[in-house]
């Protein structure tokens, strides 16, 4: 049966949803606060609006009807969705879980204290004055984020009191939402950093998908890779996490779950209820679902009977350097040349410094060595330059 979907937010990560779903039979109606974001070049209607309007989602969910609401950001009116729930629209995965997930002060609460999962000493700030009291209590050096945001926007790492100001600055400037608030949370000496993509079915059991590791910078993704090594005991103590918490939140979906692999343990840092910008690695057929038909599979009720590794593979972002609008690309025949690798272009109508346009696979056959095919994909990625337009002419 076909199925109306209306997708909130239309980055790359929805933009390959909508091309599972399509691909599945669907349609599709993808929403942004700007015309011309990349999942709307590939949906079968558009629509722009600021999601954090709750009327104006109310608008366009009565204009539409859709079956299926499914966020794929954090700055909607995620309220808004009880009363969606409430009409008989299924919400991506629950509106419980859009509501917790997209607010890290509701998501943490519920882990730590709720749940009990391990998690980094933290404490909330509304002011800076109260900042400079949670950093004095959590201790130095700690790390602070806004309340809803994703990529890294908004967060910094303060290793000095002198840095406190700066930080609360960069928070209010570059979180998403209007909450204004931030967390600050104790720096976790770890080992490496692993994202458990975790799928939850409606009649099914919960699956998990091999480990994905990933390096950071300003707090967003720069390369993935997959599988992650990690010990047995590790994870199945962070399946076990993503298992509790999921199961707390409720509904069908895959869910980006991240983990820091400390030297003493796994601690649980975030969860995103959808897929993840380090899952982009598994385009590389990495497994025998990448993550996004994984997600639509489950969004659409289909039975997914296991997940399977079928490919040793990595990722490596393709960044702007500077603002440009119509932005054009060079280097793609040099990428081209490479074997076992490909890439894709997100389309995003500009660009800004360190703004995600492009992503490179890599992978090579189980067993290879991760670093070498990390080393493949930086380097490809290395060879795409973000430009003006007259620089491609």
């Amino acid at each position: 049966m076909v199925k109306k979907i209306m997708l909130l937010g239309s980055g790359e990560l929805g933009k390959e949803f909508v091309i599972s779903a399509k691909r599945l039979g669907q349609f599709v109606v993808a929403v942004d606060s700007y015309p011309g974001a990349p999942a709307m070049q590939v949906a079968d209607r558009f629509e722009v609006i600021n999601m954090l309007d709750g009327q104006a989602l109310d608008a366009i969910v009565a204009k539409h009807q859709p079956d299926i609401i499914v966020p794929e950001i954090e700055a909607i009116r995620t309220q808004r969705f009880f009363d969606c729930e409430k009409q008989g629209i299924q919400i991506v995965p629950s509106a419980k879980a859009a509501n917790f997930t997209m607010d890290r002060r509701a998501i943490r609460d519920l882990a730590a204290k709720d749940l009990g999962i391990r998690t980094a000493n933290y404490r909330y700030a509304a002011s800076l004055d109260e900042l400079k009291k949670a950093v004095a209590e959590v201790g130095l050096p700690c790390v602070v984020k806004p309340l809803m945001s994703s990529s890294g926007k908004g967060q910094s790492v303060i290793k000095s009191e002198a840095d406190i100001d700066e930080a609360w600055k960069i928070a209010a400037e570059k979180g998403r939402g209007d909450s204004g608030e931030v967390i600050v949370e104790a720096f976790i000496k770890f080992k490496s950093e692993i994202t458990l993509l975790t799928v939850t079915q409606q009649n099914g059991p919960t699956l998990f998908c091999p480990p994905i590791g990933h390096r950071q910078e300003r707090g967003d993704y720069q390369e993935s890779w997959q599988p992650a090594v990690i010990s047995s005991g590790e994870i199945q103590t962070a399946r076990e996490m993503a298992d509790k918490v999921t199961r707390a939140l409720g509904g069908a979906g895959l869910w980006g779950v991240e983990f820091f692999l400390a030297e003493d343990g796994v601690v649980f840092s975030e969860l995103s209820p959808r897929p993840h910008d380090t899952g982009m690695v598994t385009l590389g057929g990495t497994q025998n679902f990448s993550e996004f038909e994984l997600h639509c599979r489950a969004v659409l009720g289909l039975p997914i009977p296991e997940i399977t590794l079928e490919r040793a593979g990595a990722s490596a972002v393709v960044l702007a350097d500077d603002e440009l609008a119509d932005p054009c690309y060079s280097g793609l025949e040099l990428a081209s040349r490479y074997k076992k690798s490909d890439f894709r272009i997100f389309g995003k109508p500009s660009a800004r410094k360190y703004r995600r346009m492009g992503v490179v696979v890599a992978w090579d056959q189980v067993g290879t060595d991760t670093n070498l095919i990390r080393q493949r994909a930086t380097e490809i990625a290395s060879k795409i330059k973000v430009q003006g337009n007259p620089a491609c002419s």
